[in-house]
Parts: structure tokens; C-alpha cells; sequence
């Protein structure tokens, strides 16, 4: 999974550069022609969303705002690659998300065999 942590920028949702979303789209079809991309989309800024707290029995739900903006996710890929290195080599080819610095984290998803014993 290939996340493009929040910013500022993207947490204040305004308008989003045609330019850029034009650049994303060329690289997502790259994605696609190279059989990488699974799905992927944009989330809209935090004050769109709630969080629900689990306590044993008990739920909490907090409206939006969340913060601070690096600590959130502001879109997703899931892409299918043979490694981290090939993920990586496909996030250096990657338009900047965010009209300023930003930056993309990298996480595996879990594999059946991950949970096998002695694994």
C-alpha cells in the first residue's frame, strides 16, 4: 500500500491544481499499463471525516479535524510489485502530490503466508 500523507495544503481542501492532477493521472496510467495499479484514490481532508474508539464494549465517535496533517493520509494506492525496491522505484517516478513538500510512505500489505506457524 502506497500512502500520500496529508499536508496543510491538502487539509484545508481547496482547490486542487489542474496541472498536477493531470501529471497524477498520466502516472496512474502508467500504473496501469505496467499491470502495477490495483486501486487508488484521494481522501477528502479530515474535517469530512469521524473516528470511532474502541474501549472494550465501548464506542467513541470524534468528529473531524484531525491533526497534525503529517500524521494523516491524504490518498492511497495499492499497487501489486515484486518487492519494496520496485515500490520505491515507482514512487521516485511519481509526480509531488502536493503543491509543496509532502511526502509518500510505503507499507506492506500482510500475506496468507505471514500467518502460518514458524513464519
Amino acid at each position: 500500500m502506497v500512502l500520500v500523507k496529508a499536508t496543510e495544503d491538502s487539509e484545508r481542501g481547496g482547490p486542487i491544481d489542474p496541472a498536477m492532477m493531470e501529471a497524477m493521472g498520466r502516472f496512474n496510467d502508467e500504473l496501469q499499463s505496467a499491470g502495477v495499479l490495483r486501486t487508488g484514490d484521494g481522501l477528502k481532508p479530515s474535517s469530512a471525516g469521524r473516528r470511532v474508539a474502541f474501549d472494550g464494549a465501548s464506542r467513541t465517535v470524534t468528529e473531524g479535524p484531525f491533526g497534525p496533517p503529517g500524521e494523516l493520509v491524504a490518498g492511497f494506492w495499492l499497487w501489486e510489485v515484486a518487492d519494496l525496491d520496485e515500490a520505491v522505484a515507482w514512487v521516485r517516478r511519481c509526480p509531488n502530490p502536493m503543491p509543496g513538500p509532502s511526502v509518500i510512505e510505503i507499507r506492506p500489505l500482510y500475506e496468507p503466508e505471514d500467518f502460518q506457524a514458524g513464519a
